[in-house]
């Protein structure tokens, strides 16, 4: 056998110096994460003891807004570390939250010392055997409710949900509103991806009582929209449209909850057949979801739009498919409308065989099913618009319908609704088309102005309501007692000199 060349031993050694530092570094990066990540809990959970403190919920409300920035980077060594750091007071709770760890090597890993995560203790000697506050409490177990379910461990993540939900039930505190509201969508979240949501829904009607009762916005809105949810999955719309005209939801909720609340109210009202409700219910969720992320959300939202703006009589605009993050989403409602504006039923059926399982998968099916009439009545105006006078069998024909009685119905209907000008002869068997009136001449101009200026009042409004103000800063610039009284004494006093001035003036 012969001897490996020199040059290829040299390749060799540069290959195996140059792999196992990068391995150590790689390590070394990781440690380092984990350690930032964990001094980052470790303040999240000193500012949450700086608000339960102060009772301030912004304090509460600026962590909860980092929550899902830390549950990138989560993972088993971070929530194990948290774990044993916090959880000094009791091994059975501790215990509790290590066993939904399934390796033994990840609950002795973070008995290792992290670099830099041990500098300082999570707890001091002194509070290491006092029980954790349940606004802390309840936030550890958020964060290991979300990683369990970015682990595809739903049973384990609704285990936990549940004892989170039965420690929340022992407390009747203020302060812990706003993580109590974040931890009602997870547990709805864990249910759903347990295919468990209506089992929920009693315990979510008994928090609704009580979070109108005590005024809590935010656990109120977030419970109607799980609420919603969970009956809009079951196609449960009578009793979702119950809810709704029986339950007032809050003005103050935040901005995300205003856009679910909306999207859900907008599909009720487009079962319904309300679809001028529908489409305005939609537009605000669009206008109050976040524009940069959520687009998920986002697609949903305009794809029930699209369908919506359709069943209206409406084409919507094509610069709504061009977005680059809905090209790809709305490119079956696009060849949707086409067909739509065409008129043409051979191309709407085509469309809708070949994106059925697209159509019911995102729920629009019902609804697009109902635009048949939409294809056929904007074909008969296209009809209309080139022929003066015309027999239902041609119609039928151009339509692709079944027979001519069918053409003269929908003719009929199409009339009566108002979408054509026209007379029907049944002795001589023809429509016949009225001359075209100058529209400026009617009241549509007006009632689109009124519908314009209506928009813009309540886009006005809504503006002014989602306005943020600064905590307790409307008294800064109001003088207090002792500034008022030497204030009135100065008054006084220059009103005196100035008596004498006038004084001095006549002899």
């Amino acid at each position: 056998m012969a001897a490996p060349s020199a040059e290829q031993s040299i390749i060799d050694v540069e290959m195996k110096n140059v792999d196992s530092p990068a391995e150590e570094v790689t390590d070394s990066e990781q440690k380092g994460s984990d350690a930032s990540i964990i001094l980052d809990i470790r303040e999240n959970i000193r500012q949450i003891e700086r608000g339960v403190a102060t009772k301030e919920s912004r304090f509460i409300t600026r962590i909860l807004r980092t929550i899902l920035a830390i549950r990138k980077d989560l993972n088993s060594n971070i929530l194990t570390s948290v774990v044993n750091g916090f959880y000094t007071h009791s091994a059975s709770e501790k215990e509790f939250m290590l066993s939904f760890f399934d390796d033994q090597m990840e609950v002795e890993s973070a008995l290792v010392p992290v670099a830099g995560a041990n500098a300082q203790r999570m707890r001091t000697a002194k509070n290491s055997s006092c029980p954790l506050l349940p606004e802390v409490d309840a936030y550890i177990h958020l964060l290991l409710i979300l990683y369990l379910i970015d682990q595809s461990k739903y049973v384990a993540a609704q285990k936990c949900s549940d004892a989170l939900m039965d420690k929340l039930s022992a407390h009747s505190r203020r302060t812990l509103d706003l993580i109590q509201a974040r931890s009602f969508f997870y547990h709805m979240r864990a249910y759903e991806l347990n295919d468990q949501l209506d089992a929920c829904r009693p315990l979510f009607h008994a928090k609704l009582r009580t979070a109108t009762l005590r005024n809590d916005f935010e656990g109120q809105a977030v419970l109607i929209n799980c609420l919603l949810r969970s009956y809009l999955h079951y196609s449960l719309y009578d009793q979702a449209d119950k809810l709704v005209s029986k339950s007032v939801f809050p003005e103050t909720a935040s901005n995300n909850e205003w856009a679910r609340f909306l999207y859900y109210v907008g599909r009720i009202k487009a079962i319904r057949l309300e679809y001028t409700e529908a489409h305005t219910n939609l537009v605000q969720a669009l206008r109050k979801a976040p524009q940069t992320t959520a687009v998920g959300f986002r697609q949903a939202v305009q794809k029930l739009v699209v369908t919506v703006e359709l069943l209206l009589g409406d084409i919507p605009d094509r610069l709504i498919f061009r977005e680059a993050a809905m090209r790809t989403a709305l490119q079956p409602y696009f060849e949707l409308t086409q067909a739509v504006r065409l008129g043409n039923l051979h191309t709407f059926s085509d469309v809708l065989n070949k994106f059925s399982a697209q159509f019911r998968l995102d729920k629009t099916f019902l609804m697009i099913i109902r635009l048949r009439h939409n294809v056929i009545k904007t074909g008969i105006r296209a009809i209309a618009a080139s022929y003066s006078r015309i027999t239902p069998e041609n119609i039928a024909r151009t339509l692709g319908l079944d027979s001519a009685q069918d053409a003269e119905c929908i003719i009929a209907k199409a009339i009566r609704d108002g979408v054509l000008e026209a007379i029907i002869d049944p002795v001589n068997g023809y429509m016949q088309t009225k001359e075209l009136v100058d529209i400026y001449c009617t009241a549509e101009p007006q009632i689109a102005f009124h519908e314009r200026t209506a928009f813009c009042l309540e886009l006005h409004n809504q503006s002014v309501k989602a306005m943020r103000y600064p905590p307790k800063s409307y008294g800064k610039d109001l003088e207090s007692a002792e500034e008022r009284r030497e204030r009135e004494q100065q008054d006084l006093e220059l009103a005196k000199e100035m008596a004498e001035d006038e004084d001095d003036g006549f002899p």
